[in-house]
């Protein structure tokens, strides 16, 4: 039997179809014929949103590309032409509706960036030995011609990198004397500026960054430990962490206070397991309770400061971003005009008794889009590359480093018009029933006129983002512990874990070193108590030079 051949309809052809067959059909065959259309659009929409749901599912599971305008279009993406315009085009040239990619490399292309190897001037913080010629200084004769005289050239640098193993131990044994008669003890000292302690502060500003910077397990940190014989149980690395963490709590606080005085603010949430959580909520629900909230989420809030530094922020339990976000701006000055907000689209970020002017991740606009570029080429073509022009206006902007006035006139300018083309086309499509409005095509188009002064805010408000890139990506320190560790067993350890994640992702904003940053609070802690304002990542130096 031969395949039926795919038919594309808009309702407004069914529909036209049901009124011709009205006055020829008898009442019971038209009832049908309308049942078996009716089946028809709904099968073909749950098809739809279905594929959609796999394609997200299977990109969940196992990655995927990065959503380039390069990736999603082809590495000849057209300009954006409208989706008739652009079908003429192609139709013309004999292609299919979408370009794709090239299998051809582009004409002067050379090999990519990231070979791998670094300059000295890379290893900012390793230590800088300097050696001299042996037996020849500057002004001597030249040893080969006897004749001209050596002069001081620049230094040839050499890099040595040694491997060695993450917490390292030294074993003191030292002599003891016993008085035969009285018993008494004499023991020799330990050498000069020697911590009594078993464990210097360093280990704890080592586990830290290993454990919430780079998301290893203590378990596997106990695990490489023992293999190097220098045995660390996880029990005692967490002992070592927990105890060493008042200082940077102190810290962690004034950065709470600081980030509530931001200009600019970027919140999400990511789900998160907190066992000690998750049994309550059992235990409540064993007795037929009902608990105030079953979710639990890590929100992760970056907040600009007026000085420009940027501050990293995370919170762990029942709390969403929005929440957490208002208790941070309770602390703001009254003075301080509105901040800028900005989220996705969801209702949680959003959920705090502080006003803010809210923007809307573009970002987001966009992959709706393109999760449905596959059904829809032709118009997420069009989409797609309008969207791709507020991305490079910007990108102009930062090269210029302009101001954030004058970058919100140069949106007004050269956004401002693409982009209220791109609506009313929207709209245009809703009017003339070229959309199922319940389709996956209307409904990410829907997404984008709901949000559209929100996604927009950056044509009206200097220094508002176009998106929320940059709290996803400080999520993923949360997203990696999750991958690797799973869960948090209590609420203290999830509470210890947003401290120094808070403290390790601050200190790559400021470009500080995280490990050269902790030991100082770990070893000043007393100070730090005392007053956590002068320790904060852009200035803790300042502290440093004056003791």
């Amino acid at each position: 039997m031969k395949p039926p051949e795919h038919v594309n309809a808009t309702q407004e052809q069914l529909d036209e179809l049901l009124t011709l067959a009205k006055p020829v059909f008898p009442a019971a065959q038209y009832e049908l014929l309308q049942g078996v259309l009716a089946t028809f659009v709904f099968v073909m929409l749950a098809l739809q949103n279905a594929k959609t749901s796999l394609a997200r599912f299977r990109k969940m599971l196992f990655g995927g590309k990065t959503e380039s305008k390069r990736n999603v279009l082809g590495q000849g993406a057209a300009t954006g032409d409208k989706p008739a315009e652009v079908d003429e085009a192609n139709a013309e040239a004999g292609a299919a509706p979408v370009v794709e990619e090239s299998e051809a490399k582009k004409e002067g292309a050379g090999k990519k960036k990231g070979h791998g190897r670094n300059g000295a001037a890379k290893y900012t913080d390793s230590p800088v030995i300097e050696g001299a010629v042996a037996g020849l200084k500057s002004g001597d004769l030249c040893p080969e011609c006897q004749i001209g005289k050596v002069y001081d050239a620049p230094p040839k640098t050499v890099v040595k990198v040694v491997g060695q193993p993450p917490l390292m131990a030294t074993v003191y044994k030292l002599e003891q004397l016993r008085c035969r008669l009285c018993d008494a003890m004499f023991s020799a000292s330990l050498p000069e500026g020697t911590s009594p302690a078993k464990y210097d502060p360093s280990c704890a500003s080592l586990l830290a960054l290993l454990r919430y910077g780079s998301g290893l397990p203590f378990y596997r940190i106990e695990g490489l430990q023992e293999s190097l014989n220098t045995p660390l149980p996880d029990a005692t690395q967490w002992d070592i962490i927990a105890q060493a963490a008042p200082a940077p709590r102190a810290v962690f606080g004034e950065l709470t206070h600081q980030a509530g005085q931001g200009d600019l603010l970027y919140c999400d949430d990511t789900r998160m397991k907190v066992l000690s959580l998750i049994n309550e909520r059992s235990k409540l629900e064993a007795d037929g309770l009902e608990p105030e909230a079953k979710a639990i989420n890590t929100s992760g809030i970056v907040a600009v400061l007026a000085e420009g530094q940027h501050v990293a922020l995370y919170f762990t339990g029942h709390q969403y971003a929005g929440q957490n976000l208002s208790d941070i701006l309770a602390k703001r000055n009254p003075a301080l005009g509105l901040p800028i907000q900005m989220s996705d689209a969801l209702a949680s970020n959003h959920a705090g008794e502080f006003s803010t002017i809210i923007g809307k991740c573009l970002a987001h606009g966009r992959r709706q889009v393109v999760d449905v570029r596959e059904h829809f080429p032709k118009e997420c073509h069009y989409l797609i590359n309008i969207l791709a022009k507020p991305y490079a206006n910007d990108a102009h902007c930062r090269q210029e480093k302009m101001s954030p006035e004058q970058r919100l006139l140069y949106h007004q300018a050269h956004s401002a018009e693409p982009l209220q083309e791109l609506k009313d086309w929207i709209k245009a499509q809703f009017a003339e029933h070229l959309v199922e409005p319940n389709g996956s095509l209307g409904k990410a188009l829907n997404y984008l006129l709901k949000h559209w002064d929100g996604l927009t805010l950056f044509l009206r408000q200097a220094g508002a983002p176009l998106d929320n890139n940059i709290c996803e990506q400080a999520l993923k320190r949360a997203i990696l512990h999750r991958k690797n560790s799973m869960f948090y067993k209590t609420l203290k350890g999830a509470e210890v874990g947003d401290i120094y994640m808070s403290l390790i992702h601050t200190c790559q904003f400021c470009r500080v070193n995280p490990f050269a940053y902790l030991q100082a609070l770990h070893s000043h802690a007393q100070e730090v108590l005392a007053q956590p304002a002068l320790w904060l990542p852009w200035n803790y130096r300042e502290q440093l030079t004056a003791a």
